[in-house]
């Protein structure tokens, strides 16, 4: 039986243990595209069942054709059946890994350097894949009906990064052979994935529906989150106390780091790698790392076994990571970047990232990002084209400055950058600007970028020239791509167009683009795109798109109160 098979089936035994009797209608509303996608019963036979909860999938058929063995079977504890799912889906990611594993062997006898990293960065992106199902095998052995909702948000984000994951794996392998050969046991696996988000999304609106007992602080009325819901210490008030606490001592400067990095040898360590190898197993805790001020020219990586860090540096002009690693000299987009992120829970504050290869570089990273619940505060991302790549996770940036050409924050992370500063430079001749590019490759994918409350502005070399180069809010990387744009102030250099098409109609009906209250002469809504996917949206779908909805905040960031006011402040 293959995966769609018995995710589905956990749908079915969470059905039946909440009283299946019931005829209990739950509307699912899609937060991409403002409408409803349907409807899911609570039938009385299993096979009614099954046929209602594979309604709600894109690949209907072959989740009724999977699941129907199983329709009579309803006699597994629901733990016990999703995590039965969920080592199905390791299963059929450990075949691609295998896959391209067998490819790499060959791709050495070719002699071809990018084709091998390519290859390599499958096997990273694909073995991060399968270690997310199986800590998600153990997470689901914790969880209890009254807990599954907040799982299920869980849930969504690391099935959507396993989505993230195998697109960029087929992205980066560009030899057609190759290609074809992984795109085939991939989208097989994007599909299967894509249906289990639309059933783990199906469970979270049953369980609402039935009376599950849910924080009701979490579930009032939301706001956007302003200047008003910042506390005195610049924090959002989501945050959470222990790290508001240590945000604090930082602040005063009484904080004790468990590393300190400095250049001139007045720190534990003269690199951050080298702090970073001195990461303690099973540590307990935020593991602090102060980076001095300094030009750290070295390439990071934090691992995945390396969580909760929280590091800090002297400032973002004071303490800087960088490179210059691009797709121009050889390396793939994934591993052009001079910092990247895996672990979860990453914390930072006060540092800055830059890639320095220049426009001629084209693809050139700065930072990437695929830590689950990571913020930046404080911090600088400096580049050109693909500056910011906010590959997956749920990720949170505020008081940043980010600058870049073409498609400078792209990716497929669930993000919200807020009260930040964007700062659009100068590309080569003849090329265009355009802020972003989102990478949702599925429509239950939780993904997209979110811009909130922050300034775009042309750089000081751009000003001249600012209405001789095109510069657009952003254009569709995949078929549904999501980006909203909210309360921020728009420079008069941005398009009156606003948006711009990736290539022909490609994902202009599948799109979500949205604006909601943005300011300045580059704001004006008139005269921008007529596409379906193109929307001008008012409060109530904004809300949204804040970070208590989007990001579920509330949940991954425990606060110290109510996380928000119950209506408008403005």
């Amino acid at each position: 039986m293959n995966i769609v098979g018995k995710v589905v089936v956990s749908v079915v035994s969470v059905l039946l243990l909440v009283g299946v009797a019931l005829a209990v209608v739950v509307v699912v509303n899609n937060h991409g595209n403002g409408k409803h996608e349907g409807s899911v019963a609570a039938p009385s036979t299993s096979k009614s069942m099954v046929e209602s909860v594979c309604s709600n999938t894109d690949y209907k058929t072959a989740c009724e054709q999977t699941l129907s063995p199983l329709s009579h079977n309803v006699t597994a504890d629901y733990k016990d059946i999703i995590k039965a799912a969920v080592q199905a889906t390791v299963d059929q990611v450990s075949k691609s890994l295998n896959l391209s594993e067998s490819l790499l062997v060959e791709a050495n006898n070719n002699n071809s350097t990018r084709l091998k990293m390519a290859l390599e960065d499958c096997n990273d992106l694909l073995s991060l894949a399968i270690g997310q199902l199986q800590a998600s095998f153990s997470m689901v052995g914790d969880s209890d009906m009254h807990t599954i909702k907040d799982r299920s948000a869980e849930l969504r984000s690391w099935l959507s990064s396993v989505i993230s994951y195998a697109e960029t794996c087929i992205d980066g392998v560009e030899e057609p052979k190759f290609q074809g050969q992984l795109k085939g046991t991939l989208q097989n696996a994007t599909a299967l994935t894509d249906n289990a988000l639309a059933i783990v999304s199906t469970i979270s609106e049953i369980l609402s529906a039935f009376g599950l007992k849910l924080n009701p602080k979490a579930l009032n009325g939301r706001r956007l989150l302003s200047d008003t819901v910042i506390g005195n210490d610049g924090l959002p008030t989501w945050f959470s106390a222990s790290d508001r606490k240590l945000m604090a001592l930082h602040g005063n400067g009484r904080i004790k780091p468990h590393a300190v990095v400095a250049k001139d040898g007045s720190g534990q360590f003269k690199t951050i790698a080298a702090a970073l190898a001195a990461y303690p197993k099973n540590h307990v805790g935020r593991y602090i790392i102060y980076v001095k001020a300094g030009v750290y020219n070295e390439y990071i990586t934090v691992e995945k076994n390396m969580v909760n860090i929280f590091m800090y540096g002297d400032g973002p002009r004071k303490t800087i990571v960088t490179g210059r690693k691009s797709y121009t000299g050889g390396f793939s987009t994934f591993r052009t970047a001079s910092f990247s992120v895996i672990g979860a829970g990453f914390v930072c504050k006060g540092m800055g990232f830059q890639n320095t290869a220049g426009p001629e570089g084209h693809q050139a990273v700065a930072l990437r990002v695929q830590s689950e619940m990571s913020a930046f505060f404080n911090c600088r991302m400096d580049g050109y084209q693909d500056t910011l790549y906010v590959q997956a996770g749920r990720q949170f940036y505020r008081n940043c400055v980010i600058s870049g050409t073409i498609d400078f924050i792209f990716g497929d992370a669930t993000v919200v950058i807020q009260n930040s500063l964007l700062i659009v430079r100068r590309p080569m001749d003849n090329q265009l600007n355009a802020v972003t590019a989102q990478g949702r490759k599925e429509r239950h994918q939780p993904t997209g970028i979110v811009i909130h409350n922050c300034r775009i502005v042309p750089e000081q070399k751009l000003f001249a020239d600012r209405f001789k180069i095109p510069t657009y809010l952003g254009r569709p990387w995949k078929e549904f791509s999501r980006t909203v744009i909210m309360e921020s102030t728009l420079a008069d250099f941005i398009q009156p167009a606003g948006w711009f098409p990736w290539a022909g109609n490609f994902a202009l009906d599948t799109l979500y683009y949205a604006e909601y209250a943005n300011r300045g002469p580059g704001a004006r809504t008139n005269r921008r795109v007529h596409w379906r996917g193109y929307h001008v949206i008012g409060r109530h779908e904004a809300q949204q798109f804040t970070v208590g909805q989007f990001l579920e905040g509330q949940r991954w960031l425990p606060a110290t109160g109510a996380p928000f006011l119950p209506s408008f402040k403005w």
